[in-house]
C-alpha cells in the first residue's frame, strides 16, 4: 500500500512538472507570436478611397495587419492629445503639415528620418523628422455652374469675390478648429493680408456669406457639386474628383491674388507599441509606389517623390499663384489663431 502511494505520488509529480513545462512552452510561443505579429492603426487624413488603398496595399506587401480611421487634421491632433498615455494610433498619414507641426509641439510625434526621405525636396519635409510630405494640395473654389447662373455671378477668382453680397448664404467652408483645409484658408488670409488681425477682419466679412461650417474639409466641395450652395472652399484635387464622379456642374477656380497649399504628411505617433512596423510603413508611404496609388484612388494632388509617374489629372503647381508658406510658423500659431477664430468669428460645429 505504501509503495503504491509512493508510486502514485511520483507519477503525479512527474505529470505536474510536465504540465508546467508544457504550459511554459505555450506561454513562450504565445509571446513570440504576439511579438512577431505587429499590427498598425492609421489615423488617415486623405479621402477614404486613398486611405483604403494605402493601408490595404501595405498590408498585402508586408503581411502586417493595417487598418485606418478617417479623421480631419484637427480631430487627429485632439485624439492624439487625449490618448497620449495610451495611443490608439500608430501612424498619421495624410492631412496638412501644419497639423503635424502642432502635434510635434505637443510631443505627440515620434521623430523619424526615413532613409527614403532623401528623395523628397527639403520644402516638402521637416528637417527634424517630425513629418515627411507625400503630396501637395492646392486650395481653391469648387463652384456650381447652375447656381452661379441663377445668382447672376461668375465663378470667384479672388478671395474678395467671395464677399459679393450675391453670395450671401451661398458659400460653405469647414471650420479651422476641426479641419486642416479650413486652417489653410485662415492662414492664407494671414499671409496675403499681412497679419492675423487683417485675416480675422476678412473672415468676419466672409462669415456674412457662409451658409454653414462643416467639420471636414471635403464636405463643402461635395455640397457645391450637389447644387446645395454656389461655392465650396476646398482643395481643388477634391473638386476634380467630384466632377469626375458625375457632379458635372462643378467649376474649379483658384484665387489669382494668391492661395495656400498643404503638404500632406506621414508620421509616427509617439508611444506606439509597434515602432518597427510603423517605421516600415513610413518608409513605404514615402515611396513612388505608394504615392502613385493616388490618381487611381481619385486623389489628384501633386506628388513629392520625383520618381512618381506623371498623370494629366494631377494638379499642376506652376499654373497656380501659391502664397509663400512657412509650415512651422503656421503650426506654431494654429492653437491660438483658431481660438481667436472661435471667439471672434464663430464657434466650431458640434456635429
Amino acid at each position: 500500500m505504501r509503495r503504491s502511494f509512493r508510486t502514485a505520488t511520483a507519477l503525479l509529480s512527474a505529470f505536474a512538472v510536465g504540465a508546467l513545462g508544457l504550459a511554459g512552452c505555450a506561454v513562450d510561443e504565445g509571446q513570440q507570436s504576439a511579438a512577431g505579429k505587429e499590427s498598425l492603426t492609421v489615423a488617415c487624413g486623405a479621402l477614404d478611397e486613398l486611405c483604403q488603398a494605402w493601408t490595404s496595399t501595405f498590408e498585402e506587401k508586408t503581411g502586417i495587419p493595417t487598418k485606418f480611421v478617417r479623421l480631419s487634421s484637427g480631430e487627429t491632433v485632439a485624439r492624439l492629445g487625449a490618448t497620449k498615455n495610451n495611443p490608439e494610433f500608430d501612424i498619421w498619414h495624410g492631412g496638412p503639415a501644419d497639423g503635424y507641426s502642432a502635434a510635434g509641439d505637443q510631443d505627440l510625434i515620434e521623430k523619424y528620418v526615413s532613409p527614403a526621405a532623401e528623395k523628397i525636396p527639403a520644402e516638402y519635409k521637416s528637417s527634424d523628422g517630425t513629418w515627411t510630405g507625400v503630396y501637395v494640395g492646392v486650395l481653391g473654389f469648387c463652384s456650381n455652374a447652375k447656381k452661379l447662373e441663377q445668382l447672376g455671378v461668375d465663378a470667384p477668382e479672388s478671395w474678395d469675390d467671395l464677399l459679393d453680397p450675391k453670395f450671401k448664404g451661398q458659400v460653405e467652408s469647414a471650420h479651422p478648429s476641426t479641419s486642416g483645409t479650413a486652417y489653410t484658408t485662415l492662414w492664407s488670409q494671414n499671409v496675403r493680408l499681412g497679419d492675423e488681425d487683417a485675416a480675422i477682419d476678412y473672415m468676419k466679412k466672409l462669415n456674412e456669406n457662409i451658409l454653414q461650417y462643416t467639420k471636414s474639409g471635403t464636405a463643402p466641395g461635395q455640397a457645391a457639386g450637389r447644387g446645395e450652395i454656389a461655392v465650396g472652399i476646398s482643395f481643388i484635387h477634391d473638386c476634380a474628383l467630384y466632377k469626375e464622379k458625375g457632379m458635372s456642374d462643378i467649376v474649379i477656380t483658384t484665387p489669382k491674388d494668391g492661395t495656400g497649399h498643404e503638404v500632406g504628411g506621414v508620421a509616427i505617433v509617439k508611444g506606439t507599441k509597434n515602432l518597427e512596423a510603423a517605421k516600415q510603413y513610413v518608409d513605404w508611404a514615402i515611396s513612388a509606389e505608394a504615392q502613385d496609388l493616388g490618381p487611381d484612388a481619385g486623389s489628384y494632388q501633386a506628388h513629392t517623390n520625383p520618381e512618381c509617374k506623371d498623370d494629366p489629372r494631377i494638379t499642376k503647381l506652376d499654373e497656380v499663384n501659391l502664397l509663400p508658406w512657412d509650415f512651422v510658423k503656421a503650426g506654431e500659431a494654429r492653437s491660438e489663431f483658431t481660438s481667436r477664430f472661435d471667439n471672434e468669428v464663430v464657434a466650431p460645429p458640434s456635429k
